[in-house]
């Protein structure tokens, strides 16, 4: 006689944690991270700390004296959230900026819905468009620092220049691509190097952590938008790779938009999310007044999210 054991769900189980997944991901953002070093010196490493600490500082705060609940610091998801609120932000912003940041980033887009997996949107972006919309002097300025290989000749954070986006929006110049692939150029600092922002994207897919449907439909999208303009007008549209690489849609498609939290369940609601991000940033880049548009594509598309995996369920089993 056989025995059947009953037990509670889930009953098929990966051998993943939350903390193994969080710190899979802030391993996937150092060749990012290291990059940005690189071309904008120590400032960058700086920008990245503080935002880290004050990320992790806030959390610690609200889950021991306002939540009074489990403290989950260590699992590694403010240490994400920080690096990426830190990698949305140029390399000389003032680090008064970057706290506030991390205080709206943790505070309001991740605490105040209860904490890790309840939050609808994700929190760097929140963080980042607040600091955006409030001190654009500072962060959604067009004349950002220019890299300066610190290896190379002198490193300084005085001279600056526009973004390729801002080139391409306001003076119609065509940014060099392999520029944009390796990160030679200004810009949010974790966000310049594609190739950085790639290596990474290959590491959490070989893990598992993400899979390909979100950014190859976000990218995809994007890509295909980018073309029909670019051949219906080449004089006042750019090539489509140029939007691939330039910007914040890479480290937005691989790091961002993927987000377990904030973006459908399923595989479908997957390519569908993605495709509205991708269709929403070329809206907001080719229509809109400002060159850049992933972060409130993302944003937008997290709000839609529910209504995603409202509409699109998987089959239960046996029906």
């Amino acid at each position: 006689m056989n025995t059947l054991t009953v037990s509670g769900s889930p009953h098929v189980q990966s051998g993943q944690t939350t903390k193994g997944i969080m710190w899979s991901v802030v391993i996937a953002l150092l060749p990012a991270f290291l990059t940005g070093i690189y071309f904008f010196g120590f400032s960058a490493l700086w920008v990245t700390l503080i935002s880290v600490a004050s990320c992790v500082l806030v959390e610690w705060t609200i889950q021991k004296y306002l939540l009074k609940g489990e403290l989950t610091i260590n699992d590694g998801s403010a240490v994400i959230t920080g690096m990426l609120l830190a990698f949305n932000l140029p390399a000389n912003v003032p680090l008064w900026i970057v706290v506030i940041g991390a205080v709206v980033a943790m505070g309001v887009g991740k605490m105040s819905f209860g904490g890790l997996g309840k939050n609808p949107f994700n929190p760097a972006l929140v963080g980042r468009v607040f600091v955006f919309l409030s001190f654009p002097s500072y962060v959604a300025m067009s004349q950002w620092v220019n890299p300066q290989p610190m290896f190379g000749s002198v490193v300084s954070d005085a001279i600056t220049g526009a973004t390729p986006l801002a080139l391409i929006k306001q003076h119609g110049q065509i940014p060099d691509i392999l520029t944009l692939f390796f990160g030679k150029t200004g810009g949010s600092f974790g966000e310049v190097s594609a190739l950085a922002i790639l290596i990474g994207g290959i590491f959490l897919m070989f893990r598992k952590v993400i899979t390909w449907h979100i950014p190859v439909s976000f990218i995809g999208t994007a890509a295909i938008f980018a073309a029909i303009l670019w051949v219906i007008n080449p004089q006042e549209y750019v090539n489509p790779l140029i939007h691939i690489l330039a910007g914040g849609m890479m480290l937005g498609a691989v790091f961002m938009a993927t987000d377990m939290t904030t973006s459908p369940t399923t595989k479908l609601g997957q390519i569908i999310f993605g495709a509205g991000c991708g269709i929403l940033t070329m809206l907001f880049r080719s229509f809109g007044p400002m060159p850049e548009g992933v972060s409130f594509a993302i944003l937008i598309m997290n709000a839609v999210t529910p209504l995603i995996n409202k509409g699109i369920k998987p089959k239960r089993f046996g029906h």
